[in-house]
């Protein structure tokens, strides 16, 4: 028996609206809805379900709304659609009722292939009116509201509220405005995040023809997880604090000259009033090289005298000669000072040995005009021209402005840890302020001579700028591989954070500088924070001096702010979403949301959706490992999405722990098979390896090996 299309229509109605507002739709569902199952879709389906999708016609099509409740309320009996009234007195009658969120609108294209093809569009352009007919979605309806979008290119799993319609992505919008991805442990967040990776990989080589794309994936993993989860993807590159090149793993090098002055200040936590100005100048001086020159008297004299600019001008950006008698007296006691280390050298020549009389002269005028002032206060202008006397003579020792920029003092120049130690102290020297820094050289020594941190970052001799780079981002065409998996799990607690910091800037900044010697064009990299509570965490921005953590978190937010820019794209993973940085979660445009179970975790991520579509959140403390809601830019609407399932081999090592297979002392796998367990331990190599008892046999060991 055959329907007409009138007829088949008028089969698919459930119901009709009875309250319209543009964040809600109510319905009253006829007696004759389904209330189990609809067998009239084509295939038979649930219903009514929270969260499936109905339809209302419209001018357009139809208006597609979701389902956020159904209840049922105590009304007068109803009258039957075709039926007489019957008269009875007026009882108490069961109604069902059931509240939608209006999503968009779905258009019929035509046929193709034989099948009607259909096209969902977000957003609302006509509102239904009150008596309007709900209908059921057909499956080749359901299919097209979950499978719109253009460029579909990826699929990462299928929707079960939808007729287990397949759920794609396209690359450019999940990786290039950013996604977070929240959930539990254990709800399956590490195994979409390797999954999205590997499946956009996967996809990219078929569209090559078999060959590897010139893609580039950096994996930040905090606990190691990562490692052996993208085998099968070609060459992947892996970087961890112990090198075991049987496996493949490299040693993780962040060499010192990498970091920045914000960086060497928050970890030395260095003052604001003596130690970063002193710590900026020794940069400054070790970045340049002339540690390394063959230094005469006239060169010794010209950075002298670029120390001496840069002290003279913090100074005077502080008001230090006015500010007070307490401030104007060390500003005078160390203009005493620098006056006496203005040697003479007979090797000077004519305008050297000239510039340095003046200077000299300007010095004791400066001096010499409060000799018996007190309080002394030097005046704004007197300052202004001791400071040009000072440039001109740096000038005429060959000293250029460029010289005294402060931006030399980031510039990612190598030097030793020994050189900046010792710059440290010479430059607090000609400061006078050597007793202030003490505590300052001392975290510096601390990191020089800890044998945890000299692997990271003091062995580095054979490190370049251009080499890290290759090794880390990827070499021209991605030749030596697509993913670049740095195992942070070993990093000492000191320095983790301005490890990872380093890390992510280098890349935006090599980004940069790409984008800037390409007319404009972008090299696309995705950088992935796993664990990023620890790394992206809120911290008071009115603090005067900054820790790692806030130094951290300070780089995400830039990348989160203008990666998109330079093509960096940043995926978060993160079970305590209410921990991270308000700034970098709003600037992702894109969430995969797993199972969340608490109440600060839930407010938040329903802070970050539309109103009308926070129905669908209620089911995150419930949902399913493996089990997913899609929303944001990625996705043209909200959508839950079973994730596609990755083989033993291809998760990362993050699954819980197995008590009971190791207390039974066996375990069975997927093919009913009863598998031994057993977990010896040895503490006392556990104990050397935390002690480092072994390690430099181990060394000598490894180098004898090489050798051979």
């Amino acid at each position: 028996m055959s329907f007409s299309p009138i007829a088949y229509a008028d089969s698919l109605r459930i119901g009709s609206i009875d309250f319209v507002s543009p964040d809600e739709i109510k319905v009253l569902l006829d007696i004759e809805a389904p209330d189990n199952v609809a067998l009239n879709t084509g295939t038979p389906r649930p219903f009514p379900r929270i969260n499936g999708y109905v339809l209302v016609p419209s001018d357009e099509g139809y208006l597609v709304a979701q389902v956020e409740w159904i209840t049922i309320e105590r009304s007068q009996y109803p009258k039957r659609k075709g039926m007489q009234d019957f008269g009875l007195v007026d009882l108490p009658y069961p109604l069902r009722k059931m509240s939608l969120n209006p999503l968009g609108g779905l258009s019929y294209e035509g046929q193709h292939d034989g099948k009607e093809r259909y096209t969902f569009r977000r957003g609302v352009e006509a509102y239904p009116t009150v008596g309007d007919p709900v209908l059921l979605p057909t499956q080749g309806q359901l299919r097209a509201i979950v499978e719109s979008g253009e460029n579909r290119r990826v699929k990462i799993g299928i929707s079960p509220l939808a007729a287990n319609a397949e759920v794609k992505i396209d690359p450019d919008r999940l990786f290039g405005r950013h996604l977070a991805v929240l959930g539990n442990t254990g709800s399956g967040k590490s195994c979409s995040v390797a999954g999205l990776i590997r499946w956009s990989l996967e996809e990219a080589r078929k569209a090559r023809g078999g060959a590897d794309p010139n893609a580039r994936f950096i994996v930040l993993d905090p606990n190691g997880e990562y490692s052996k989860a993208f085998d099968g993807l070609g060459t992947v590159r892996v970087f961890a604090v112990e090198s075991n090149h049987a496996s493949g793993i490299e040693q993780l090098q962040v060499p010192l000259w990498f970091w920045n002055s914000a960086e060497w200040s928050a970890f030395t936590q260095a003052s604001a009033k003596a130690q970063r100005p002193t710590l900026i100048q020794a940069l400054r001086a070790v970045r340049d090289g002339v540690e390394e020159a063959a230094a005469t008297p006239s060169h010794d004299l010209r950075r002298y005298l670029r120390t001496l600019v840069g002290a003279v001008q913090v100074d005077k950006n502080t008001g230090n000669p006015w500010k007070g008698p307490g401030q104007a007296k060390g500003f005078r006691d160390r203009l005493i000072k620098w006056n006496e280390g203005l040697l003479e050298n007979a090797s000077f020549d004519i305008a050297e040995n000239t510039a340095l009389t003046t200077l000299k002269q300007k010095f004791s005028q400066v001096l010499g005009a409060h000799q018996g002032d007190w309080p002394v206060i030097f005046g704004r202008q007197e300052i202004t021209d001791l400071l040009n006397t000072l440039s001109q003579a740096h000038t005429a020792f060959g000293g250029s402005d460029t010289d005294i920029l402060p931006i030399d003092a980031d510039v990612p120049r190598a030097f030793t840890g020994d050189q900046l130690l010792r710059s440290v102290e010479a430059n607090a020297e000609l400061l006078g302020v050597s007793e202030y820094v003490e505590t300052m050289l001392m975290r510096i020594r601390t990191i020089l001579s800890d044998s945890r941190m000299k692997t990271i970052t003091g062995d580095t001799s054979g490190v370049t700028l251009d080499g890290w780079l290759t090794n880390y981002i990827g070499d021209n065409q991605a030749s030596n591989g697509t993913v670049t998996v740095i195992d942070l799990s070993l990093v000492p607690a000191e320095v983790v954070h301005i490890v990872t910091a380093v890390i992510a800037r280098m890349t935006l900044e090599a980004l940069q500088r790409y984008r800037k010697l390409n007319h404009g064009k972008t090299l696309p990299t995705v950088l992935v924070m796993e664990e990023a509570h620890t790394f992206i965490k809120r911290y008071k921005d009115d603090a005067e001096n900054q820790n790692s953590a806030a130094i951290c978190c300070q780089v995400f937010e830039k990348i989160a702010r203008e990666g998109r820019k330079f093509g960096l794209g940043l995926v978060l993973s993160s079970q305590r979403p209410s921990e991270l940085s308000p700034t970098v979660l709003s600037q992702c445009n894109s969430y995969l949301l797993h199972r969340i179970s608490n109440d600060r975790d839930q407010e938040l991520v329903h802070k970050l959706v539309p109103d009308n579509l926070r129905g669908l959140l209620r089911d995150l403390p419930s949902l399913p490992s493996r089990h997913a809601i899609l929303l944001g830019w990625a996705s043209e609407l909200p959508v839950l999405v079973q994730m596609n399932a990755l083989p033993d081999g291809q998760r990362p090592k993050s699954d819980d722990p197995d008590f009971w297979a190791v207390w039974s002392g066996k375990q069975e796998d997927e093919t009913g098979h009863v598998n031994t367990i057993e977990r010896n331990v040895d503490w006392k190599a556990i104990a050397e390896d935390w002690q480092q008892i072994a390690s430099v046999q181990g060394i000598n060991e490894a180098d004898e090996a090489g050798a051979g």
